[in-house]
């Protein structure tokens, strides 16, 4: 195995967008900059490091894997293969702090991280580790093959397979558990089996295992998960490059908690690690995607104070930003400046440019641009050029310019090959352009070009969009004439048209033979049968379909689930939804809150409450936490049948645990506690709920529920708290009052809530005193409505002769 810095992990499908369409990520890829890191290292460079002491190593338990993250983020947790989402409902819940979603004085600490630096490039870590490439053969290798074949047995763990895990997990060299880490598709289940490895007998990581994960979490929003191993290295002893820290910035950047990641610097300054460019780009990369163009422009110039010079990688990361805000004009200046800077652009940056005019079709501006590109910057637009400007183009909806640009392609001599062709095909199909799709295809023949399984898969697709289904299906049978096999994608596509087309039935039928024609369906092939089944109504069949596909070990999201439980809900088959459920959570599906709580809402819309109220008690006996919806959706249940008591305990218990209140849920307690005439216990509930949580409109809401319930004497009582403020929004609810005391025939008591509104110097609504004192002339009480009138023309407001 070799370690090399290339920017991207595994060959994409189109080798040019490689080098564009994933510039964003690529550019602060960790290892662009790599003028501290060897241009060649071995596996065996990384055996001299130190791992430091191991931790002591827990006994383990018959059928349970032990796991610690470390001493401080995860002492004491079992892991069971048979139940990842232990740890992963906690990665996700850390994961989605709001907390760091607000800039804060992170990124200001990062500047001054920044002075505090000497600069100095070639730093105590210079053999630091960037990226490591693991060969293909790795993954081929039999040991990799079986323990992530065993990985996929954690659903049903015992201790036999646990030890017959531990056994090969002795035998895989470094290189070859770094390929079981990467063959995941699901991270958190890397991350899990790293921390069962870590904790074995007579088993200790090498360092570019721990380099390899990091890697792999920073292509997802578990950053805590990033943010315990870079603390394990450090606490071990192993040399942290500014790559791994560069990593969990980009870890906590997906996660949206951008000063998080701009804190990472302040951490590795701590641990006496260097900056060098590629952190630098990394940080300007984290910025942009936040957002923070200007402090992302402020942290370049910090950059060069230290003795730091940018790159065309930094460059083209405020390229981006600029265009990401719609600033192309400022892109194109920075690209203008940059040859006096030092840095003259490369195509990717006139590439970044080019991709925003294509978006938007600013086709005559991308010509001008290629023009400025040959007689600036000495850049002959190629190969690369007119495949970035044809799959940009596709990709927005904008065929016809695509397949312009490749006929201009072609005329100059460039050779568009089957990926190019297949984009703009793809593009013709989604417009339903069915025509120019196989006047293309018979062109791709004639070229020599023959289209491969892309091709047929988006004519497929695109005959499904517009119910041609038999016409689908002659496409499939004609390519197996042409010798290109179908994948699962193009019977995919073929199976999501059937069941758009309420022919589920069928499509279940294909799959249920997808042996005999040597396709094997995957988790969207079932899904797509599944959600079929749910439009038109065969519940059941879409149970089945679910027990079918983990049967096969493809688990449906808790999204889905959700959808199939709704529908059963909605379908007043709650208890089915319930045993639905269970089935899914017994069988190691993802379960999330959202899941119970939408059983719980079905058994209250049927009027159940003891059941409801017994899921919510199975949610704390599995450690699934209810949140804020949850008790809201109880509370009105509870509350329709008018056990006030109950729903008030189920609300302290809500706020004992720390969650707030919503404007949803005050809206509830106000419209039971009103409907129920409990006004003063109402009062007391709410005053504990403001505590927790404020709201400014509160007592607005209550005046105007209690009028509404024909209650305007107790809402009166509440009136003070409301004209404290004497905003518009108050007028309105003393608005509220008043028509509420029209209607019951009260006039006196209407022209008391206007006296009150004239003293917080609001003004009544001239119509509606003009109500009010007609019906008091009636009641014969006209030195009142005199007065009422007469308060009006003292504040200026003119009254309709017409309407007197």
């Amino acid at each position: 195995m070799a370690l090399s810095f290339n920017p991207l992990r595994k060959g994409l499908q189109y080798r040019f967008l490689s080098y564009f369409y994933d510039y964003s990520l690529c550019c602060v890829d960790l290892n662009l900059c790599s003028s501290s890191l060897p241009a060649k290292s071995s596996v065996s460079d990384f055996g001299a490091q130190g791992q430091g002491k191991r931790e002591n190593h827990s006994s383990r338990f018959p059928g349970e894997l032990r796991v610690t993250a470390d001493d401080d983020a995860s002492k004491g947790q079992n892991f069971n293969f048979g139940s990842l989402d232990t740890l992963s409902d906690d990665e996700e819940e850390e994961d989605g702090d709001g907390d760091g979603k607000g800039s804060g004085n992170g990124d200001d600490e990062s500047l001054e991280f920044m002075s505090s630096s000497n600069g100095n490039d070639n730093h105590a870590y210079g053999e630091s580790i960037g990226r490591v490439e693991i060969d293909e053969h790795e993954f081929r290798h039999p040991l990799v093959k079986e323990v992530c074949r065993l990985i996929t047995y954690r659903s049903a763990w015992n201790p036999r397979l646990e030890g017959y895990l531990r056994y090969l997990l002795r035998r895989l060299k470094p290189p070859h558990v770094c390929a079981v880490l990467r063959s995941q598709e699901d991270e958190r289940i890397a991350l899990n089996f790293f921390y069962w490895a870590d904790r074995q007998w007579r088993y200790k990581h090498n360092a570019i295992v721990y380099y390899t994960l990091l890697d792999v979490l920073s292509k997802t929003k578990l950053c805590q998960g990033a943010k315990r191993i870079l603390k394990l290295m450090m606490r071990r002893g192993i040399k942290c490059s500014p790559e791994a820290f560069g990593y969990v910035m980009v870890s906590y950047s997906r996660a949206g908690m951008l000063r998080h990641a701009m804190q990472v610097l302040t951490v590795m300054q701590k641990a006496g690690v260097e900056p060098n460019l590629s952190i630098c780009n990394t940080a300007i990369y984290v910025l942009v995607k936040g957002n923070k163009l200007e402090k992302a422009l402020r942290f370049l110039n910090r950059m060069e104070l230290v003795g730091i010079k940018p790159n065309v990688v930094t460059y083209n990361c405020l390229i981006k930003g600029y265009c990401d805000l719609n600033r192309v004009e400022d892109a194109l200046e920075l690209i203008m400046e940059m040859p006096s800077k030092g840095c003259p652009p490369d195509k990717v940056s006139y590439y970044t440019v080019m991709a925003f005019l294509c978006k938007e079709k600013r086709i005559e501006e991308v010509k001008l641009l290629m023009e400025k590109m040959v007689v600036n910057s000495k850049l002959i637009p190629d190969q690369i050029t007119y495949d970035t400007l044809i799959h940009t183009l596709s990709k927005h909806g904008h065929a016809d310019d695509a397949l312009a640009y490749l006929r201009e392609a072609e005329d100059k001599g460039f050779h568009i090959d089957k990926v190019g062709y297949s984009a703009v095909v793809n593009s013709f199909c989604k417009k339903g352009k069915i025509d120019e799709t196989k006047s293309l295809v018979n062109e791709m023949y004639s070229k020599g070009c023959i289209p491969d399984v892309v091709t047929y898969t988006a004519i497929i697709d695109g005959f499904c969009r517009m119910g041609k289904i038999d016409e689908a299906k002659k496409m499939l049978q004609q390519m197996y004439k042409h010798g290109c096999k179908p994948n699962t994608v193009s019977y995919t596509a073929l199976l999501n048209g059937l069941c758009h087309n309420g022919k589920s039935l069928e499509a279940r039928e294909m799959l249920n033979v997808s042996e005999e024609h040597w396709w094997t369906p995957n988790a969207i092939s079932y899904s797509v049968v599944m959600h079929g089944f749910r439009r038109e109504g065969n519940l059941s069949a879409a149970c089945d379909l679910v027990r079918q596909m983990v049967g096969k070990g493809f688990f449906p999201t808790p999204v889905e689930i959700n959808l199939l439980i709704q529908s059963l809900c909605q379908n007043q088959e709650v208890v089915e939804a319930k045993r639905f459920l269970e089935e899914c959570l017994n069988k190691g599906c993802a379960i999330n809150v959202v899941n119970f709580t939408t059983v719980i809402h079905g058994f209250c819309q049927i009027g159940d409450l003891e059941a409801a109220l017994s899921v919510l008690e199975d949610m704390y006996l599995i450690n699934k936490h209810p949140d804020v919806v949850t008790f809201t959706t109880l509370f009105d249940a509870l509350g329709r049948k008018g056990r006030l008591d109950e729903a008030a305990e189920l609300i302290m218990k809500m706020l004992g645990k720390g969650l707030d209140p919503t404007p949803v849920t005050y809206r509830t307690v106000i419209h039971h506690y009103c409907k129920w005439e409990q006004v003063n216990d109402m009062l007391k509930l709410l005053e504990k709920m403001l505590v927790r949580k404020p709201l400014r409109t509160l007592y607005n809401q209550v005046i105007e529920k209690l009028c509404a319930f024909g209650k305007p004497e107790e809402a009166e009582k509440l009136l003070g708290k409301v004209l404290r403020t004497a905003s518009n929004l108050d007028a309105n609810t003393c608005h509220v009052l008043i028509e509420s005391y029209l209607t019951k025939g009260l006039p006196l008591s209407a022209n008391r809530v206007a006296s009150r509104m004239f003293s917080r110097n609001l003004v009544p609504d001239l119509k509606l005193c003009q109500k009010v004192s007609k019906k008091l002339m009636s009641d014969g009480k006209l030195v009142e409505a005199d007065n009422l009138m007469l308060q009006l023309v003292e504040r200026g407001i003119q009254q309709n002769e017409t309407n007197l």
